[in-house]
């Protein structure tokens, strides 16, 4: 078999094959006693040479997590184990092309025309934890082991994809969702009750397939991207990248209410743009308020360098749709390329003052992480802890401290203020992994969110290298 060559087959991109089980990790500094839980990162992690192009999006899923009691920590990693892993596994090699190749639509290996790798991001839906993939359903992940429990169809409802990025309303208890593919010109959109029934299910249709890896819920409302990066099949029949941005079409933000219809659909329009990732969305009156990270472009499709052309990472952004008079507006908070958007996740819908995102490295040729950024959106103000030389990490997650007045999970009764206003939310920590490119190490790093800028209370390191990932979860103890 030929070997492919990839930057993200090369040095910390690269893959692990060995699982480990590390029960005490040394630590530099002191881990806060109040620091209980586990921090989770999915990402892509090759169990075989691909067959043809490798695209950093391809590789099987692999969770690394750190468990924190008490001042110590242990490292345990984990193979996503699906039908497509195990079936190749079986093989001893690859069967599936990836994302930068046709499929093999003829004669689909097992039946499946894409391998489902479940390599992106996390849910925690009650006490469940799902591992997500935007092509196929989520895969439910046990801890504290991180086997893999199997593939969730919610009783047989999920027909369609399953987003990378679903919402979970702590309030509400239900987990939002939607799918798309790139050759059908339509979404689906669905809601899990708290008792895990797939209970609304509704077909969006929409004028040409797009990319949406992301979207927002308010309290009452969900929020698609339907934005200018659109797939056609012309663009193939012509031998170009069917998948492309077009600057001259206008981006669409759908609202929609929570259980609602393709009828009840509000469309408002502003300047193209791309957005991977969202902060968050909550509603002022009659106005829908979205906080994301804005491209002015973006190209998946390419060599690391065209993805991005020197964007690497978008900027704060905040969008604002009047449902009372049709508005939209838009308007930059930072400057700075920071991407992979976070919040105290127990706040999702509701309105929140602070956010984390990681900052790329301008102009790099490979999405390069150099540091964190802690935004005070009330006050307009950001805090930044910049790695270190030759010292890049990934998505950085807030971790509340455990006791604290923010702690508690608000029942439907409360309002936002009760347990998490602006006193509490940021009552807590900043939490992820960094590695060291001159020694080869990696670790964990704990900062505290009020002074992400003062560096890291503790660092944990970690048994091995931990390769370069996608998205991160903190589950409290």
């Amino acid at each position: 078999m030929q070997i492919v060559t990839s930057a993200y087959l090369a040095g910390n991109w690269g893959p692990v094959h060995d699982e480990l089980d590390v029960p005490d990790l040394q630590v530099i500094g002191e881990i806060p006693k109040d620091l209980r839980g586990t921090f989770l990162r999915n990402g892509p992690n090759a169990q075989f040479a691909p067959t043809g192009r490798y695209h950093f999006f391809d590789g099987d899923g692999m969770v690394h997590a750190v468990r924190v009691e008490d001042g110590r920590a242990s490292y345990r990693n984990r193979w996503v184990r699906t039908k497509g892993f195990a079936f190749e596994r079986e093989a001893d090699r690859a069967l599936w092309t990836g994302f930068a190749e046709p499929p093999n639509v003829a004669e689909p290996p097992h039946g499946m025309i894409y391998k489902n790798v479940a390599n992106t991001a996390f849910a925690l839906h009650g006490s469940r934890l799902h591992a997500t993939w935007e092509g196929g359903a989520p895969h439910e992940i046990r801890l504290p082991d991180l086997e893999t429990v199997g593939q969730v169809d919610f009783d047989g409802r999920l027909d369609y994809p399953f987003t990378a990025h679903p919402k979970v309303d702590e309030v509400t208890g239900e987990m939002v969702f939607f799918g798309y593919t790139l050759w059908m010109p339509y979404i689906k959109y669905g809601v899990v009750g708290p008792d895990r029934r797939l209970d609304h299910y509704v077909q969006i249709p929409l004028d040409v397939p797009v990319m949406m890896h992301d979207f927002a819920v308010t309290e009452h409302y969900t929020i698609f991207l339907h934005l200018p990066y659109t797939f056609r099949l012309e663009r193939m029949e012509r031998g170009e990248v069917p998948l492309a941005f077009e600057p001259d079409r206008p981006s669409r933000f759908g609202i929609l209410p929570r259980r609602g219809d393709a009828s009840q659909m509000r469309w408002f329009e502003l300047p193209a743009c791309f957005i991977f990732h969202v902060w968050n969305a909550y509603e002022e009156g009659s106005r829908v308020v979205l906080l994301a990270s804005r491209l002015a472009h973006t190209d998946v499709m390419g060599a690391p360098s065209a993805q991005t052309k020197g964007d690497n990472g978008g900027r704060a952004w905040r969008f604002t749709f009047d449902l009372a008079t049709g508005e939209a507006k838009e308007e930059q908070i930072d400057d700075v390329h920071a991407d992979f958007t976070r919040i105290d996740d127990r706040l999702t819908g509701r309105k929140n003052r602070f956010g984390t995102a990681a900052r790329f490295v301008k102009g790099s040729e490979m999405p390069w992480i150099d540091g964190v950024v802690r935004y005070d959106f009330d006050k307009g103000r950001s805090d930044t802890h910049v790695f270190g030389k030759n010292r890049f990490g990934g998505e950085m997650v807030f971790a509340p401290r455990a006791g604290g007045l923010g702690a508690q999970l608000r029942s439907p009764e409360q309002s936002p203020q009760a347990s998490t206003g602006a006193t509490t939310e940021d009552d807590g920590y900043v939490v992820g992994f960094v590695h060291d490119e001159g020694t080869g190490e990696s670790e964990m790093i704990v900062l505290d969110a009020r002074e992400v800028g003062r560096g890291p209370l503790a660092r944990v390191r970690m048994p091995r290298r931990v390769p370069y990932g996608f998205h991160a979860a903190w589950v409290p103890a």
